[in-house]
């Protein structure tokens, strides 16, 4: 089931007696158990009918007492286990207590499993009895190259619009944490009118990323072969390692140069052709197509290799720790380039 079905469900009142919640996303996990937490109760039902427990700090006995009870005063109760990955499942088999509730829950209870970081066995009967019984949601990471569409109807959720330029910075330079972007974003949109489109000047004001100095504009200066700039961009990442770590400016120039792998490859060459197949903006087209021009299909499998060995340089593979990163990544630009 879908996270919005979910959300719209519980808008409505329409709850199930047990969730599962989990994947290697957390983002999800945390967006639907939060609403719940926040919204099926007033505030004068959760003091005695709202519980939050922690996997590290309860067992399941623990869990099945306080969903075997019933609500005080209220049509429901609501019991969330959080962090549920740490938890002591115990063994499972025909006796499975927990796996025997979950079959046959009660109605008046909403159990809300938080299983974060990692996906849940599937195999497992208890996986089986959550499916049959109420609802399953797998929070799985999102790619990259998603993430600017990503941001792009995060904000227009929220009333606004965002110029891709700005979805593409925030992008490559936050990476694909959605909690952290999704932070970023409200923050980003305390300070600007509702209905208004988000700028680059914007996204450099309120979240501090430089938009002269970011991955998307080192990407640029590459794809034009501008040395000079690349170089600065280089040089501004060296002075600011934290923000701008090798492994995430090399990821992104990975996923760049796939893109401009499939460019020559794409029999639609008209603007929407080339922007669905390539999954990027509309906005952006022309890069991918002055990129293409620039690097044939035998330079592109050599820069990939460039990058594939400059990555494991960066950790200390087959690098004498004598260069800096920056110096590693001026080189890496100036292969790529030359």
């Amino acid at each position: 089931m879908s996270v919005a079905n979910i959300l719209s469900d519980l808008k409505a009142g329409k709850y199930k007696p047990v969730y599962l919640l989990h994947g290697e996303e957390p983002y999800y996990v945390d967006l639907v158990s939060d609403y719940i937490e926040k919204n099926v109760l007033s505030d004068g039902e959760k003091g005695f009918n709202q519980t939050v427990l922690y996997g590290r700090d309860t067992d399941v006995q623990t869990i099945l007492n306080a969903a075997k009870r019933y609500p005080m005063m209220s049509d429901y109760q609501v019991v969330i286990v959080k962090e549920a990955q740490e938890l002591k499942w115990g063994k499972e088999g025909v006796g499975d207590p927990f796996a025997g509730y979950v079959e046959n829950p009660l109605r008046s209870t909403i159990l809300v499993i938080c299983f974060k970081y990692a996906r849940f066995d599937k195999r497992k009967k208890l996986y089986k009895a959550f499916e049959k019984s109420g609802v399953v949601l797998e929070s799985a990471p999102i790619y990259e190259s998603k993430l600017p569409a990503w941001i792009e109807e995060a904000v227009a959720a929220k009333g606004y619009r965002v110029h891709a330029r700005a979805a593409a910075m925030i992008a490559g330079y936050l990476g694909n944490d959605l909690s952290k972007i999704a932070n970023e974003l409200e923050k980003l949109m305390l300070n600007i009118p509702k209905g208004q489109e988000i700028s680059p000047d914007d996204v450099q004001n309120n979240i501090g990323i430089s938009k002269e100095y970011n991955v998307f504009e080192l990407q640029a200066a590459i794809a034009k072969r501008d040395i000079f700039k690349a170089n600065q961009v280089i040089d501004y990442f060296a002075a600011n390692p934290k923000s701008n770590p090798a492994v995430l400016v090399l990821g992104n120039l990975n996923t760049y140069f796939g893109k401009v792998l499939k460019y020559h490859y794409v029999a639609d060459r008209s603007p929407q052709g080339l922007a669905r197949e390539l999954g990027v903006n509309p906005y952006f087209v022309k890069d991918y197509e002055m990129a293409g021009r620039n690097y044939p299909v035998g330079k592109i499998f050599n820069v990939i290799s460039y990058l594939r060995d400059y990555d494991l340089k960066t950790k200390g593979v087959d690098s004498t720790g004598n260069t800096t990163q920056g110096e590693l990544m001026k080189e890496l630009v100036f292969k790529i380039i030359h």
